[in-house]
C-alpha cells in the first residue's frame, strides 16, 4: 500500500506492507480521509523527541474499519469511524483518571512511535477506546477533526474552568485556536477575544460568532485591559509562536487560569519574579482527547460544528504538495482533507 513516511527529515512517498493485527485489541481501518497537523511538520523539523525515524506520518483521520482482533467488543467490519489522536489502555491509573493521554501504554503514539493514517490502511491499538462510531447524519467531513484539532480546542477549554460569563482570550486564531473560541462559548463564556497576526483569519472568527473582540498587531496587553478592566479570566494559548507564551500571561488577570494548547519548538522562560504576587494557575500538556464521543454527539445535534475548517482538498498522491500548501499557509488555506 503507499504511505507517507517521515525519513530523516524529509518526507516520501512509499510502498509499505499492509498493516496486520498484532493484539486482540487492534483493529485495521482503511482510512476515508485524513489531515495534516501542524504536529506532523514538528516532526519533520525533527523537534518532536519520541518521534521515530521512517514513521508513517498522521494521526487526524476517519474511516472504515476492515479488520478487527478477537478482543474487540464494539465495533465491526464495515463500521464508520472517528479515529483518536491518542492510544490508550482504558485501565491504567491515568486512564481511570482521564488523562488518557498520559496512558502507561500508549498517549500519542500513531504517526509519532508507530505508523500513522497518510495511509491507504491503519492499525489501530486499543480500538473499543479510540475509534467513535459515526451516526448516519455525521459524514467523514463532519468528524475528521473530532479525534485532534476539536479535541484540543475543547480540552483548551476544558482547563479554563470557565463559568458563564467569563472573558476568554484566545491566542491564535488557527484551526485549534478556532475550536477553541467556539467550545469556550458552547462552555458558557461571555466574551471571546481572539487575538491573531492574520487578519483574515480573524475576520472568520468574527464572521462565525466565536469571538467578540479581535485583537493584532502591538499592545494587546493593553487592549485586552481596556475590554477587561484586570485582563481575561483565562487565556487559551493555541499559536506556539516565539512570544505568545509571554503575550498569554500579560493579558491574564490576577488569579486567572493559562491554558497552554500550543506545541514549542523552543524553551520557554516563566519570569516568576515579575510574575510574582499574581498568582497565576498554568495548566500544560498534549491535548488530553478523552471527549470524542461527546463531540460527535455535539456534531450529530448540530451544537457545534468544523466543517469550515475544510479550505483544501487533495487527493492522496498529491499528499506532498498538499503540505506545502499548508505548511506555508498559501491561499487561505486552514486545513485540508486528504481523500484516498
Amino acid at each position: 500500500m503507499k504511505a507517507l513516511v517521515c525519513e530523516n527529515g524529509k518526507i516520501e512517498m512509499v510502498e509499505k506492507p499492509f498493516p496486520k493485527i498484532k493484539k486482540s485489541t487492534d483493529a485495521i481501518v482503511k482510512v476515508a480521509l485524513s489531515s495534516i497537523c501542524t504536529s506532523d511538520l514538528h516532526i519533520i523539523r525533527g523537534c518532536v523527541p519520541a518521534a521515530k525515524n521512517g514513521v508513517v506520518l498522521g494521526h487526524e483521520f476517519v474511516g472504515e474499519v476492515a479488520e478487527t482482533g478477537d478482543g474487540v467488543k464494539n465495533f465491526e467490519k464495515g463500521d464508520r469511524v472517528a479515529v483518536n489522536c491518542e492510544t490508550f489502555c482504558g485501565v491504567c491509573d491515568f486512564c481511570k483518571r482521564g488523562f488518557v493521554n498520559n496512558c502507561v501504554e500508549g498517549g500519542w503514539e500513531l504517526g509519532c512511535r508507530i505508523d500513522g493514517c497518510q495511509a491507504e490502511y491503519v492499525r489501530v491499538p486499543f480500538a473499543d477506546n479510540g475509534l467513535t462510531k459515526l451516526p448516519d447524519n455525521v459524514s467523514f467531513e463532519n468528524a475528521l477533526f473530532v479525534g485532534d484539532i476539536l479535541s484540543s480546542g475543547f480540552w483548551g477549554a476544558e482547563l479554563c474552568e470557565i463559568k458563564a460569563g467569563d472573558t476568554i482570550a484566545v491566542i491564535g486564531a488557527g484551526p485549534v485556536g478556532l475550536c477553541a473560541m467556539q467550545c469556550a462559548k458552547y462552555m458558557g463564556a461571555g466574551k471571546v477575544i481572539a487575538i491573531d497576526i492574520d487578519e483574515k483569519r480573524l475576520e472568520l472568527a468574527k464572521k462565525l460568532g466565536f469571538a467578540d473582540f479581535v485583537l493584532t498587531g502591538e499592545s494587546c496587553e493593553e487592549k485586552v485591559k481596556e475590554i477587561t478592566t484586570y485582563g481575561a479570566d483565562a487565556v487559551i494559548e493555541c499559536a506556539g509562536a516565539d512570544d505568545t507564551f509571554e503575550l498569554a500571561y500579560k493579558i491574564a488577570r490576577p488569579n486567572a487560569i493559562v491554558a497552554i494548547v500550543a506545541m514549542y519548538e523552543k524553551n520557554q522562560i516563566l519570569p516568576l519574579p515579575q510574575m510574582y504576587g499574581k498568582n497565576l494557575i498554568f495548566k500544560t500538556g498534549g491535548v488530553d482527547a478523552v471527549h470524542c464521543k461527546e463531540l460527535v454527539d455535539l456534531i450529530s445535534k448540530g451544537k457545534i460544528s468544523t466543517d469550515f475548517l475544510i479550505t483544501h482538498k487533495f487527493a492522496f498522491d498529491d499528499i506532498k504538495k498538499a503540505y506545502e500548501i499548508f505548511e506555508n499557509k498559501q491561499d487561505g488555506c486552514l486545513k485540508i482533507a486528504i481523500e484516498y
